[in-house]
């Protein structure tokens, strides 16, 4: 193969890279705005239940026609609880924050997630916390104090809902990151649309009410369902095409393009402190990215 084709290939895979990461962020911004629009129907937990229901029924209707079941076991059902408690857990908060909060300061807290990641795994996974990834944590909560202001602007519930649905999601992705070594995607997917179904019902139904989705409601929930699913197989293809450092910057699009229709569609307007504080965040997110990659080329180099 010449050197020219090698580039052309290589310019070839990032486009379709860039094509998967909008789509995730399609699939994330829709899931938001459909959030909003069933939130004055059911409470969290119902849509928690819903949405694992539809995304249970997804899962195995794609594992029954690529005859994947065989995929399916248990084999760490210690760890399949404790990530599907802490995603279900910031998953129900997320989507508290989104109905309560402008949709661009839920969007900057949640980003904080891949730098309480970056802090908790020294404690969780024994990797060790650099220099770079220290700044690029002081970074991301530098940004986490001018999105929230703490003293300027009063501390609500849903603030805190915000800020804690990013450390739920950290211990999603330190918890996925210890499973994947010993399990198959296809049995992480389907032990958390079927346990997090459980977990919905069952806290749905502890005041004995639990609302049915209307007619008008149920497609918004089909969409939160099929948006959750997409969005996550839209970012593994396109980390499987090109590496993170240019795959996952795509996925910050996702603030400015939540600030516009969090402006268009509910006329909220996008604060200079969000926006500052967003950039930190974001900033922080990158470096992170950067070190990561340098620390592994660093590790093969050594090995070589």
């Amino acid at each position: 193969m010449s050197t020219q084709d090698a580039t052309d290939g290589t310019g070839s895979q990032a486009l379709l890279a860039a094509a998967w990461m909008m789509g995730a962020v399609a699939a994330f911004t829709s899931m938001a705005v459909a959030g909003r629009a069933v939130s004055f129907e059911l409470d969290t937990f119902e849509i928690m239940a819903y949405r694992s229901l539809i995304g249970a029924a997804i899962v195995a209707a794609t594992l029954g026609l690529r005859g994947r079941w065989g995929a399916v076991g248990l084999r760490r059902p210690d760890l399949h609880l404790a990530r599907n408690l802490a995603h279900f857990t910031a998953q129900n908060l997320w989507f508290y924050a989104i109905v309560s909060l402008p949709l661009a300061q839920v969007f900057a807290l949640e980003f904080t997630a891949p730098l309480w990641a970056l802090v908790l795994s020294p404690l969780l996974l024994g990797e060790r916390l650099t220099r770079a990834r220290a700044l690029a944590a002081l970074l991301g909560f530098a940004g986490i104090l001018l999105v929230a202001r703490p003293g300027a602007a009063p501390i609500s519930p849903a603030l805190l809902a915000a800020a804690g649905c990013a450390i739920g999601f950290a211990f999603t992705y330190i918890l996925t990151k210890k499973l994947t070594v010993q399990v198959s995607t296809a049995e992480i997917l389907g032990w958390m649309t079927v346990s997090q179904a459980v977990f919905g019902l069952a806290c749905a139904a502890f005041d004995a009410d639990i609302a049915l989705p209307s007619a008008a409601t149920l497609p918004w929930i089909a969409l939160i369902a099929a948006a959750g699913l997409s969005a996550h197989f839209c970012i593994a293809s396109a980390l499987r095409l090109a590496p993170a450092t240019l795959v996952m910057p795509f996925d910050f699009l996702r603030l400015p393009v939540i600030a516009v229709v969090g402006l268009v569609a509910y006329g909220e307007p996008i604060g200079i402190w969000v926006v500052l504080g967003a950039a930190l965040i974001l900033g922080g997110n990158y470096l992170n990215l950067r070190a990561g990659t340098a620390s592994r080329g660093a590790n093969r180099a050594a090995r070589s």
